[in-house]
C-alpha cells in the first residue's frame, strides 16, 4: 500500500489549476493565498519567492532553472525578479489563454524568467497529518542532481509548454499532477534517517509502517491495537508508544480518522449507498456510521455528500 499517494489523495477535492509565467525585468507579481497548496517551477532564469504575512522566520528564497517550490497552505507570496521590485496584482489583459494551459506576461524588457505557477485542491479543513507536518515552504533546488525523477518531470513540463505537439493536452495535466507526490517523495527522501521526526520517520520506521499500511490497505477490517501490535512485532504498549510518538495521534485515533477521510472521499466521488460506505469503512450498520460521521465532520453524510456536489470543481 502506497501509504503518500492514499493520503494525497484523501485530500484532494478538484484538479490542479496552473498558468505559465513570464516575466522581464523589472518585474513583481503579489499572488493571494489560496485554498490548498501552491506550487511553482522555474522553468527558465531566475526569480525571488517572497513570503507574505505573518511569518518572519520564512525568507525570501532565491530560485534557478529547474527549482520547485511548494506552499503547503497556499500562503501570499510574491514572485519578483528581486526582493526589492515593486509587486503588482495581475490584471485580466496580462493573461492570455493558450494551449495546453493559458500563460501570464509581466514586467519590463530586460531578461526573462518563465515559470510554471499553480496551486492542488487539498481539503485544508481536515489535512492529513502528513500533509500537516510539512515545513510550509518547501524548496527543492535543481542542482547536484539530487532528484532525478522530479528533475526530468520538470524538463518534460518545459519541454511540452515550450513546444506544444499532439497530446500535450494530456501529458501536461498528467505531469502537473504527479509533480505533487515528485515534490513530497524528494522532500521525504531528503530526511536524513537520524534527523527524520514524525511521519518522514513513520513512513521508514520497520514497526510503524507495516501498521499503517495495513490500516490503508483495510480500513473496515476490525483493528485493534493488539492486533496492529502483531503487525509491527512489538508488545501492545511498546507499539502505542511507538505509533503515537511518530504519526502523532494513538493507533485507535488515527485508525478512526483514516475511515472517515476514506468515507468522505467515497460520499465525494461516488453514489455509493450509505450502507455500502459504512460497510466498506468498518462499521457494522447504517446508523453507526452516520453517527460516527456526524462526530467527525459536523454534519450527516447525505448532507456532506449534496454540499460536495455543489462546490466547484
Amino acid at each position: 500500500m502506497d501509504i503518500l499517494t492514499e493520503a494525497l489523495s484523501s485530500m484532494r477535492t478538484g484538479q490542479p489549476r496552473s498558468v505559465r509565467t513570464h516575466g522581464r525585468a523589472p518585474w513583481g507579481l503579489r499572488l493571494p493565498p489560496v485554498a490548498g497548496a501552491g506550487f511553482h517551477v522555474v522553468l527558465s532564469g531566475t526569480c525571488w519567492i517572497v513570503p507574505l504575512g505573518d511569518a518572519p522566520h520564512l525568507k525570501p528564497i532565491a530560485l534557478s532553472p529547474g527549482d520547485v517550490v511548494f506552499l503547503r497552505d497556499g500562503r501570499g507570496h510574491i514572485l519578483a525578479d528581486h526582493p526589492s521590485t515593486p509587486a503588482e496584482v495581475e490584471r485580466p489583459e496580462q493573461f492570455r489563454p493558450g494551449s495546453p494551459i493559458g500563460t501570464v506576461t509581466i514586467g519590463g524588457d530586460g531578461p526573462r524568467t518563465s515559470l510554471l505557477c499553480g496551486n492542488y485542491h487539498l481539503d485544508q479543513g481536515r489535512p492529513h497529518p502528513l500533509v500537516r507536518q510539512l515545513p510550509e515552504i518547501i524548496h527543492l533546488p535543481a542542482g547536484h542532481g539530487r532528484h532525478p525523477e522530479l528533475s526530468a518531470a520538470v524538463q518534460l513540463l518545459g519541454a511540452e509548454l515550450e513546444n506544444p505537439r499532439i497530446g500535450s493536452h494530456g501529458i501536461v495535466p498528467a505531469l502537473i499532477d504527479s509533480l505533487l507526490l515528485y515534490i513530497l517523495r524528494a522532500w521525504l527522501e531528503d530526511r536524513p534517517p537520524t534527523a527524520a521526526t514524525g511521519w518522514a520517520a513513520a513512513l521508514g520506521d520497520s514497526a510503524v509502517a507495516p501498521a499503517l499500511a495495513a490500516v490503508h490497505e483495510d480500513p473496515a477490517a476490525q483493528w485493534t491495537v493488539e492486533s496492529l501490535a502483531e503487525r509491527a512485532g512489538l508488545s501492545r504498549a511498546a507499539f502505542s508508544r511507538r505509533f503515537t510518538a511518530l504519526v502523532g495521534e494513538p493507533p485507535m485515533a488515527y485508525l478512526t480518522r483514516w475511515r472517515m477521510t476514506t468515507a468522505a472521499k467515497l460520499l465525494r466521488e461516488s453514489d455509493a449507498p450509505l450502507t455500502t460506505v459504512a460497510a466498506r469503512t468498518g462499521y457494522g450498520s447504517e446508523y453507526a456510521f452516520a453517527k460516527a460521521f456526524k462526530r467527525e465532520y459536523g454534519q450527516a453524510p447525505g448532507g456532506y455528500r449534496r454540499e460536495s456536489r455543489l462546490a466547484p470543481a
